[in-house]
C-alpha cells in the first residue's frame, strides 16, 4: 500500500480524498493529510491525519516536508501549501524515494498565479483572456479607465494575485458603496468610492482593470500527463442561484485546455475557468490544483482525483477514463459531520 500525503491546502481536498478512497477498492493507497488546525474534516476522510506546525514558510517549510516524507515513508506527495517551493526541490524529495505529483514546473506555477503576467503571456486565439490593463495607483487607474471605457460599457477590477475570486468587483458608476450594500448587490463597488480609496492608499499591489464578462461561467476540471490532456469535464454555472450546474462537452473548451496543458506543461489535476462575453468564450484563469466543485464533475463519469493519482503512479496506459455524460445537471449539497 503506497502512502500518499496531502499537506495543508484548500478545503476541497476533503472531497478529493473521499473520492479516491471510494474508487480505491483494492486498497492500493493509504491517504495521509495534514493541516495546522487540530480539528479538521480531513481527520474523518483520511487513513491518517496529523497537525502541521504553524509559521513555517519557504525553504524552512520544504525542509520540514522532507523530514515528514522520510519519517512517514511517503511514496507520493501532493503539495498544496508552498507548492512551487516544493516543486523547486523536486530532486531532494526524489532522492529519499518520494515522488511529487506537481501541476507544472516551478516557473510555470509562479506565472499562472500572477494574472497580469499570465494574461500577457498566454496565447489562446479562440478563447483569449478579457481585455485588461494593470495598475498600481489612482493615476494609472484613471488612464486605464479612460482607455477601456471607449470599448466596454461595464468594467471590473480584481487583484493580479488572488484565489476564490477574492477582491473581484464590478465598478458601479451610478451607486455609492452604501447604496450597493443596502441593495444587497454582491461583487459590486462604487466607482467614485473605489477611486477615492486608491487616492488614500497611494501605491498598492498590482490590480487589473478589465472588461466585464456578463455571460455564463464555466469551470473545467482536467487531468493531464506532462503536457498532454487526458480528460476535461466542463461545468456551466447557472446565472441564477439554486439552479445547479450543467455538464457541457464543448469543442472550443477542449481545444483551449488542450493547448493550455501543452503550453504550460500541466500535469496531474488542474482547473481552468472561463466566462462568456458577447464575442465568445474568454479565459479567466488556470488553477494548478483541484477545484472546490471537482465532486460535481466526477458525477459526469471520470473520478478525476483517483484517475490522476493512478495515472501518475502506474501510467495512463493502465487507466480507463469513462465517457462524459453530456447535459447532466449537478449540484453540491453540504452535509454535517462530527469532528
Amino acid at each position: 500500500m503506497l502512502r500518499v500525503w496531502f499537506n495543508k491546502t484548500f478545503s476541497s481536498v476533503a472531497a478529493a480524498i473521499r473520492l479516491i478512497r471510494e474508487a480505491d477498492t483494492n486498497g492500493d493507497y493509504s491517504i495521509i493529510s495534514s493541516n495546522t488546525k487540530p480539528l479538521s474534516p480531513l481527520y474523518n476522510v483520511s487513513h491518517d491525519y496529523f497537525v502541521e506546525p504553524g509559521g513555517l514558510k519557504g525553504d524552512e517549510y520544504v525542509d520540514w516536508c522532507i523530514e515528514v516524507c522520510k519519517e512517514r515513508e511517503i511514496s507520493i506527495f501532493i503539495p498544496g501549501k508552498e507548492a512551487s517551493s516544493i516543486v523547486g526541490a523536486y530532486q531532494r524529495f526524489l532522492d529519499i524515494g518520494t515522488r511529487i505529483l506537481n501541476a507544472s514546473t516551478q516557473e510555470n506555477i509562479h506565472l499562472i498565479h500572477d494574472k497580469a503576467a499570465f494574461y500577457s503571456h498566454v496565447d489562446l486565439p479562440v478563447t483569449p483572456p478579457a481585455e485588461f490593463i494593470s495598475f498600481n495607483n489612482v493615476e494609472q487607474f484613471d488612464l486605464a479607465y479612460r482607455e477601456l471605457k471607449q470599448r466596454h460599457e461595464v468594467l471590473c477590477v480584481k487583484p493580479s494575485v488572488s484565489v476564490y475570486g477574492m477582491g473581484f468587483a464590478v465598478l458601479d458608476e451610478n451607486r455609492n458603496s452604501a447604496q450597493i450594500l443596502l441593495d444587497g448587490s454582491q461583487y459590486y463597488v462604487g466607482l467614485d468610492d473605489f477611486r477615492r480609496g486608491l487616492e488614500t492608499i497611494g501605491d498598492t499591489k498590482t490590480m487589473l482593470l478589465m472588461e466585464f464578462l456578463p455571460g455564463h461561467e464555466f469551470s473545467v476540471d482536467c487531468i493531464a500527463d506532462r503536457g498532454e490532456l487526458k480528460c476535461a469535464v466542463a461545468r456551466k454555472k447557472s446565472t441564477s442561484s439554486g439552479q445547479g450546474q450543467t455538464i457541457e462537452v464543448r469543442q472550443d473548451i477542449i481545444d483551449s485546455v488542450t493547448k493550455l496543458a501543452r503550453d504550460y506543461s500541466l500535469n496531474g489535476f488542474f482547473n481552468a475557468q472561463y466566462r462568456e462575453s458577447e464575442s465568445g468564450l474568454r479565459l479567466l484563469e488556470i488553477n494548478p490544483r483541484m477545484s472546490g466543485g471537482v465532486g460535481m464533475s466526477c458525477l459526469a463519469g471520470p473520478n478525476i482525483p483517483y484517475l490522476a493519482l493512478v495515472g501518475f503512479d502506474k501510467g495512463y496506459e493502465n487507466v480507463v477514463i469513462p465517457p462524459i455524460k453530456d447535459g447532466l445537471r449537478v449540484t453540491h449539497v453540504s452535509r454535517a459531520v462530527e469532528l
